[in-house]
C-alpha cells in the first residue's frame, strides 16, 4: 500500500521535472566559443616554408616568449636543485640529525 502510493507520487512528479529546460553553462560556453583557428594558422604560417632554426612556430604568437622564458626558468631551476642533491648524497653533507 505504502509502495503503491509512493510510486503514484513519483509519477506525477517525472512529467512536471521533465518539462523544465536544462540549463547547460560550461557546456554552452565551450560549444558556442568562437573559432579563431584560422587566425593562429595565419600566424603560424607567417614566413611560408622557411620555418625553422631562425624562425621557430613555437615563439610567433603574443606571450610565447615569456612561457618559454618561464620553462627554461623552471627547468634550470630544476637541474641546479637536482646537481645540489646529488652532490649532497655524495658528499653526506646535509643531513638533518
Amino acid at each position: 500500500m505504502i509502495v503503491n502510493s509512493a510510486a503514484r507520487l513519483a509519477s506525477r512528479q517525472i512529467p512536471r521535472n521533465a518539462a523544465k529546460q536544462q540549463r547547460r553553462g560550461i557546456v554552452d560556453y565551450l560549444t558556442k566559443y568562437p573559432d579563431k583557428v584560422m587566425e593562429t594558422k595565419k600566424i603560424q604560417c607567417k614566413g611560408g616554408v622557411m620555418q625553422g632554426a631562425d624562425n621557430p612556430t613555437w615563439l610567433k604568437q603574443d606571450g610565447d616568449k615569456a612561457v618559454f622564458g618561464l620553462g627554461v626558468g623552471l627547468s634550470a631551476l630544476a637541474l641546479i636543485q637536482l646537481t645540489v642533491g646529488h652532490y649532497r648524497l655524495a658528499t653526506g653533507t646535509g643531513k638533518i640529525d
